[in-house]
């Protein structure tokens, strides 16, 4: 009987024990899965803020690195035309760029503000919430043109200049640090966007510059009216001529004894 016992209570006890690492093995495969499901939901995540940041960082970069410059160079160009069918072409040319500019930057908005947690923690956001409200306020100011020849005209001109120089210029800084945030966050290479954003910032600021000496230098070999052309052979005729001009002819001498019978 005992011995009856001893074995029935090994046989529970190894039931027992067998229950056990029956359950145990469920568990860990519970938690295998459980883990595998977060790290893919995790990894399906990553993929899509990664999207969203790169769609975000195109709108910006169309808008306010692209399309306010453009706008700039387009409205400068037309101040050189002298009325005209051409430059009401670019000045409407401009109205539409900088609403299109108005449409991507505010869709870039409502991504930023709908699908990234914005704290407002660093310059990058920060920046770009005032960018946000300065680009509506330009969008205002320049529907709201006064006639030209009005008393109002020359204050909205200066308010709408430097408040559109400034989006373009502060748009461009916000551009390199939202590249700088991208690479911290997502941890990818921006070399080489950084270099093609540079490229064309440059050569949109070079053309800018370049436009206003273009017709100065064309007129460097006019000649005006008749007035013949400054050559070193000219300028040596002209000071021999003038030499021959300036020397005094020899003359008698006056004495006080000439001068009392003159």
């Amino acid at each position: 009987m005992r011995n009856f016992r001893l074995l029935s209570s090994l046989s529970l006890l190894e039931c027992f024990v067998t229950l056990l690492s029956f359950v145990s093995c469920l568990s860990h495969e519970d938690v295998r899965g459980h883990k595998s499901i977060r790290s893919e939901n995790t990894r399906k995540l990553s993929h899509k803020m990664k999207s969203d940041v790169a769609l975000h960082g195109v709108l910006l970069w169309v808008s306010l690195g692209f399309l306010a410059p453009l706008g700039i160079l387009i409205i400068r160009i037309s101040h050189r035309e002298e009325g005209g069918s051409r430059r009401k072409v670019l000045l409407y040319l401009h109205v539409i760029l900088q609403v299109l500019l108005v449409l991507l930057a505010t869709s870039g908005a409502i991504m930023s503000i709908k699908s990234f947690e914005n704290s407002f923690d660093n310059n990058h956001q920060r920046i770009g919430l005032a960018l946000y409200g300065a680009v509506w306020v330009q969008a205002v100011i320049g529907f709201l043109r006064p006639l030209r020849g009005s008393k109002r005209r020359s204050t909205w001109y200066f308010l709408h200049w430097i408040l559109g120089t400034l989006i373009s210029l502060v748009g461009i800084i916000n551009i390199y640090t939202g590249l700088e945030a991208y690479r911290k966050k997502i941890s990818a290479k921006t070399r080489i966007w950084t270099i093609l954003f540079t490229s064309q910032v440059s050569f949109m600021a070079f053309f800018y510059l370049f436009q206003d000496k273009w017709e100065y230098m064309q007129k460097q070999g006019v000649i005006l009216g008749n007035i013949e052309p400054i050559t070193p052979t000219n300028i040596t005729a002209q000071s021999d001529d003038t030499q021959k001009v300036l020397v005094p002819e020899p003359c008698a001498k006056r004495n006080a004894l000439r001068n009392l019978f003159d």
